[in-house]
């Protein structure tokens, strides 16, 4: 891959206003005239706009790098707004791919910028993936990610991965080629509903700067051939400690796509090899998917409204947590709050015999609660389908959405 850069970087020229906006690059000895070239030579292919593709997309345009592809299908929103610095206020309810083209147009016209508005699947992954140089993860979910790492593989790709967690942020490069990949680390993803996401859990706003400033430059470094890459480590980042840890990945000969005898030889289900669905929407419609299943009936917020106007007597449980029922809430219509992790040691306070509704913010986790509740017997259950931030859309606009 790098060979392909360097031979390609022979052919390539910056013009005298290149040369001005890239002087300070150029007079450092590990970058210059050919380090540079080799920026403008290379393509970068980044899945998602969103936390982390925001600092990538920016700082990678601002140093030069000649191509870069944006996958993504997502609006901006404005819960984005506090960490997905590409987008602005006057992009909620554009396509996220729209505004960020506009961006790195303005932050560096030089760079050849293509968008791919698509879920990324096995069916496209590698036609995508193909004429890139590198890839960088940027998703936050576990069926993207196990998607992009197999697919690299498959090309022989490097794969900048990095990943956010409320306060907490990872960061390597997978290359099978020179080291593990991400199925040598994580052989199989958590159990569905183990690990929320920023929708779900929340994130510090800064958080996916720092690591997507990282995740820039181990690309950068990649091709420019200069310093210790992170192949082969794992950079651990605590954002409320400022502690930052490396640990040592080794390759698995018994890896099921990169080891010495692999038994994954093309693209799979990658929906059904994590149980849970493929999505980086930010909004609430692909949360709520998450809870639509046959064992868990679903009740709108207008068939709840037209039930409690009737008299009709329901109970309504909140299973989120203390700080956002902080937020907004349902008291005035009798909603109490038990969070999910108290509900099995709060059964006795819970009539089996009453009808209850159950709810949280979009509706997945009252769905896990609800079937929790199941197994101890609990049978006139309705999960509030899209939680109490449709219910703001839809029934009481007062209320603040999240």
């Amino acid at each position: 891959m790098l060979a392909e850069i360097e031979q390609a970087a022979l052919d390539v020229q910056l013009s005298h206003e290149e040369v001005q906006r890239y002087s300070r690059h150029l007079i450092m000895p590990e970058v210059g005239m050919e380090g540079q070239k080799k920026l403008k030579a290379a393509s970068i292919l980044l899945i998602g706009a969103g936390g982390l593709g925001s600092p990538l997309a920016m700082y990678l345009a601002a140093a030069g790098v000649g191509r870069l592809g944006l996958v993504d299908y997502d609006v901006v929103d404005y819960t984005n707004l506090q960490r997905q610095i590409i987008h602005g206020t006057k992009d909620v309810g554009r396509l996220k791919l729209e505004s960020a083209k506009e961006r790195i147009n303005d932050i560096n016209p030089h760079v050849q910028v293509d968008t791919y508005e698509v879920p990324l699947t096995s069916a496209n992954a590698l036609e995508i993936f193909e004429p890139y140089d590198i890839v960088i993860d940027g998703t936050d979910n576990f069926p993207t990610r196990y998607l992009t790492n197999d697919a690299c593989v498959l090309l022989g790709k490097p794969n900048v991965y990095g990943s956010i967690f409320p306060f907490e942020g990872q960061a390597s490069i997978f290359h099978a080629e020179e080291g593990p990949c991400y199925r040598c680390l994580f052989p199989s993803p958590p159990p569905p509903g183990l690990v929320p996401s920023c929708a779900e859990g929340g994130v510090l706003g800064i958080l996916p700067g720092t690591v997507g400033a990282i995740q820039a430059t181990e690309a950068i470094k990649y091709i420019l051939g200069i310093g210790e890459s992170l192949v082969g480590r794992l950079m651990l980042y605590d954002a409320l400690t400022m502690d930052v840890d490396y640990v040592k990945l080794r390759k698995n000969p018994n890896c099921p796509i990169c080891g010495e005898n692999p038994t994954i030889t093309e693209l799979i289900d990658y929906e059904e090899f994590c149980g849970m669905p493929a999505h980086d929407h930010s909004e609430f419609s692909a949360v709520e998917a998450e809870g639509h299943d046959a064992e868990v009936r679903q009740m709108s917020p207008q068939v709840l409204k037209e039930r409690l106007d009737a008299g009709d007597e329901l109970a309504i449980l909140d299973v989120r947590e203390t700080h956002e029922w902080d937020i907004s809430n349902l008291e005035h219509l009798g909603s109490f709050l038990i969070p999910k992790g108290d509900v099995v040691n709060r059964l006795g306070e819970l009539d089996t015999a009453k009808e209850m509704v159950v709810q949280c913010r979009s509706g997945a986790r009252s769905a896990d609660v609800i079937r929790e509740l199941q197994q101890h017997g609990f049978k006139k259950l309705w999960n509030l389908d899209g939680g109490i931030n449709r219910w703001a859309r839809e029934i009481d606009t007062s209320i603040p959405t999240y």
